[in-house]
């Protein structure tokens, strides 16, 4: 069976959905891999590379002879168009957002798995993108407030007098948060972070944080360790809650998220007013709408306050910032999630295991993801041809961790 590993065309995307590692591993499972030329150049991965542990570069990948196409970002309808039917393909597909192309899988009747829907289990971590690059952009939105920031972060205690530790805040403490937690902690910042979910304490704790807890007296657990998202009353009460805190902080990293719906408010623009000026603001969610009100994905804003300004950054492909690390760890989440799909040479998929049938998005021309199947016939205003024996997997207990 034929993978092809396309070169990806958004603006800004540099990674790419396999490496020579991971072409090593399809190519041991009896898989034939093509890369398009130039794929892996901007994460630092040569076609000469690719070509020495046997893959084959192409000028153009084959899409019509391809049974398995990787890619990182979603597809555009134009190439899913392209590909013959009953192929397959695996990626983030972004299937709230992306509807365009959703709906152009289901009519080309190919089979789609989006990375997003891996069901957030113990044996799926392998092949868990989210928490992968998550893991990245944590890392990236400490790098990112470092640069910005005109102060210092650890603490100096010298001749000349005693400079205080940056102070972080960290709102949202799933694998991003924690991530910047410790990335923030190793540089010497003082750092404190807050979570609606209780159960998210002892995690700050181990990376090194101060837990804020806010007595919110909410159950905010949500499925696969997100958190819920808050009623009104309650949102409003956490950003009230949170406001003394927001203007205590030299650096504010936001990273909630929601799986399939806007970012939740988590501060607002007289929050930001109330910070120091030359203070940072790198909200991670700013793609999905935003945790800071008036910020812009890809732009950094000057907030005026009484004295100077407060940065306020909207981070955009953060982990392609990192492309080489990113596209390791995504690689090999692919290559692990067609890995449990391969057998004896062949990409077949077993729609009996937990984590094949919850990463299906489109299959057999049907939209397998309720949610996503349910908004398409919002916006069509007909009956979106749906699978109705879909039943979500009971997820057996699991220590992850999952907000962005």
């Amino acid at each position: 069976m034929r993978i092809g590993v396309t070169r990806e065309k958004r603006s800004g995307e540099r990674r790419v959905a396999a490496t020579p590692e991971t072409v090593q591993q399809l190519i041991g499972m009896g898989l034939d891999v093509v890369v398009e030329k130039g794929a892996g150049v901007e994460s630092g991965y040569s076609d000469d590379a690719f070509k020495e542990v046997g893959a084959t570069i192409a000028a153009t990948l084959p899409l019509g002879t391809l049974d398995v196409l990787v890619h990182v970002r979603p597809l555009t309808p134009q190439i899913v168009k392209s590909l013959k039917k009953g192929a397959l393909t695996v990626g983030l597909a972004s299937p709230s957002t992306e509807l365009a192309t959703v709906s152009a899988l289901a009519s080309a009747k190919v089979t789609s798995f989006a990375l997003e829907l891996i069901p957030r289990i113990s044996r799926a971590q392998s092949m868990d993108a989210l928490s992968s690059q998550s893991l990245v952009g944590g890392y990236r939105a400490v790098i990112e407030a470092l640069t910005r920031y005109p102060r210092f972060f650890p603490l100096y205690m010298t001749a000349a007098g005693t400079i205080p530790p940056a102070k972080v805040l960290v709102l949202g403490a799933g694998v991003a948060g924690l991530q910047a937690i410790g990335t923030a902690k190793r540089l010497g910042a003082k750092v404190s972070a807050n979570d609606i979910r209780a159960a998210s304490a002892d995690e700050v704790r181990s990376m090194g944080g101060t837990f804020i807890n806010l007595d919110l007296d909410a159950n905010a657990e949500g499925t696969g360790g997100y958190a819920k998202e808050l009623a009104e009353d309650r949102a409003k009460r956490q950003r009230d809650l949170l406001a003394p805190h927001v203007a205590a902080a030299d650096i504010l990293i936001t990273t909630a998220a929601i799986p399939g719906r806007a970012a939740p408010l988590l501060v607002t623009k007289k929050m930001v007013q109330g910070m120091k000026p030359g203070s940072v603001v790198i909200d991670l969610a700013a793609e999905t709408g935003g945790n800071v009100e008036g910020v812009v994905a890809g732009k950094d804003t000057a907030v005026p306050v009484k004295g100077g300004t407060v940065t306020l950054v909207g981070l955009q492909d953060a982990p392609s910032a990192i492309p080489s690390d990113a596209s390791r760890l995504y690689a090999k989440n692919v290559a692990n999630l067609l890995s449990l799909m391969t057998k004896d040479g062949k990409v077949s998929p077993d729609y009996s295991d937990e984590v094949i049938s919850g990463s299906c998005l489109t299959r057999d021309g049907e939209v397998k993801h309720e949610p996503t199947a349910q908004a398409l016939a919002a916006k069509s205003s007909k009956p979106a041809k749906a699978a109705t024996t879909t039943k979500a997997a009971k997820a057996p207990a699991t220590t992850k961790k999952g907000t962005k």
